[in-house]
């Protein structure tokens, strides 16, 4: 049902079941939030998960000679960091599918290529933010590095430190308040550079009176531990992200507080939907991918060729290759971007419209269109797909409000829907609303959670 954002709130209409099953759909949420920090952690997961619920690899599917039938559960993955799963259905895959895509990369700041460095007796990491950040935001956090390094000699490292309760955390300093007056009179995007993002990770000296020993300490540090020399991380993945696990918010626990909510609540959503739905008429997919933050560019973003590749993989595994029939298969597809909204914050109501705003707390967020200003670099749904979801939604009890980003002339956000739109199929962004969003931890509602999880169940049963 449609949400009037003035009725009583979810919460009174849940039965004690329905609250059951919200929190505990609340608690794997957070798990994943807490293991899960970069997008090959969050492939991995996905990948994990898929293989317990009986997917199958889909290229060693393709490489054994088997031929894809109705009810085979299959997944591929790309450069392990995006994924896509499938559920074949009984119709013809030409007919096309519907499709929950998500992203699952999320603001942080990157280490350079060459990073490590001292100065004034400290270590630092020099490092490059990634995405659309508030710089000032991301300073006197404790933060834990995540990532790989790929040696010379092929070997990869996995790096996590920051995030057990022994480890040590890293941060970027700020400077006190007391010497601050030239730097407070600066605009909000300049208070802080983005080459002053530099991480401190060490003040012990290696010996005491020789040249860069701190810096020294540091690599025979990560030399005993990883093996690893100065030059790794020349070709390294490494990524300062918040420490510490995602928390349940406010004296009700009715919230979560966390890092990489956008996306990861609608790639977590998106997922387990998918692997809880068996049986379907229409093929369903879910697709996790990377790089929406800076535009979706790359070999992993949506804007490759990954997926279009694994179509026309799973078509010919089914006997039913050939460029129309792909074409065919992605102009008859149907889709929901799922990707989060701004809610409402009253703490900063003049940045809203009131009557065209998702509000925490009251269901999934559909988005007709995104896009910034006179709606520049949109994808805009039609009506009659929108009236299809509303159908939808309505006929399984799936709370929703209809929400903009922002005012209109305030700037706005952008999603890969109008990449999949150009295929030809319909596609709508949906999502859950979320408060500090790109903030170093962001707010969303339990409720919200839960009505999205719903509302992918039931698209993926019934467009």
């Amino acid at each position: 049902m449609a949400e009037d954002k003035q009725k009583d709130s979810i919460w009174s209409q849940y039965t004690e079941d329905d609250k059951k099953a919200l929190e505990q759909l609340s608690a794997g949420y957070i798990d994943f939030l807490s293991r899960c920090k970069t997008e090959r952690e969050s492939a991995a997961e996905a990948v994990r998960k898929a293989e317990e619920a009986g997917y199958r690899n889909l290229y060693e599917v393709i490489k054994s000679g088997v031929q894809v039938k109705p009810g085979d559960k299959l997944y591929a993955l790309n450069m392990k960091k995006a994924v896509a799963l499938f559920n074949i259905g009984e119709e013809p895959l030409e007919q096309g599918m519907n499709i929950l895509g998500a992203h699952i990369d999320t603001c942080r700041l990157d280490v350079k290529q060459n990073p490590l460095y001292e100065d004034g007796g400290m270590a630092y990491l020099d490092t490059h933010y990634y995405g659309g950040i508030k710089k000032y935001q991301w300073v006197a956090l404790p933060l834990a590095l995540h990532g790989v390094v790929a040696k010379a000699d092929g070997e990869v490292v996995e790096i996590c430190i920051g995030e057990d309760d022994n480890d040590p955390v890293f941060c970027v300093t700020d400077l006190l308040v007391h010497l601050s007056q030239e730097q407070l009179k600066k605009a909000g995007a300049k208070v802080v550079e983005g080459e002053s993002l530099d991480i401190l990770v060490g003040n012990y000296p290696l010996k005491e009176g020789e040249k860069e020993s701190v810096k020294a300490g540091v690599l025979k540090l990560i030399k005993d531990k990883y093996g690893l020399e100065e030059e790794d991380f020349q070709s390294a993945e490494l990524a300062l992200v918040p420490a510490g696990r995602a928390r349940e918010l406010g004296f009700d626990r009715s919230m979560v507080l966390a890092y990489g909510q956008d996306d990861r609540v609608c790639s977590y959503t998106s997922l387990m939907a998918m692997l809880e739905t068996e049986s379907v008429k229409r093929t369903s997919c879910c697709l996790l991918v990377d790089k929406e933050e800076i535009g979706s560019v790359g070999a992993t973003g949506m804007q490759s060729r990954f997926f279009e590749n694994v179509v026309a993989e799973l078509l010919a595994a089914m006997g039913a290759g050939g460029d129309l029939a792909l074409r065919r298969t992605l102009a008859g597809s149907k889709m929901l971007s799922s990707d989060v909204s701004s809610a409402y914050d009253a703490l900063y109501a003049g940045s809203f419209d009131k009557k065209n705003v998702a509000y925490l707390g009251k269901g999934m967020v559909f988005n007709k269109f995104t896009g910034a200003r006179g709606k520049s670099g949109s994808n805009d749904a039609n009506a009659e797909y929108l009236g299809e979801i509303r159908r939808i939604m309505k006929k399984h009890n799936v709370h929703f409000q209809l929400a903009e980003l922002g005012k209109v002339d305030l700037g706005g956000g952008g999603t890969i829907a109008y990449i999949m739109s150009l295929y030809g199929m319909q596609v709508i962004d949906s999502g859950v609303g979320v408060l500090s969003m790109h903030a170093p931890w962001e707010a969303t509602s339990k409720v919200d959670i839960y009505e999205v999880w719903k509302g992918y169940k039931a698209f993926l049963k019934e467009a």
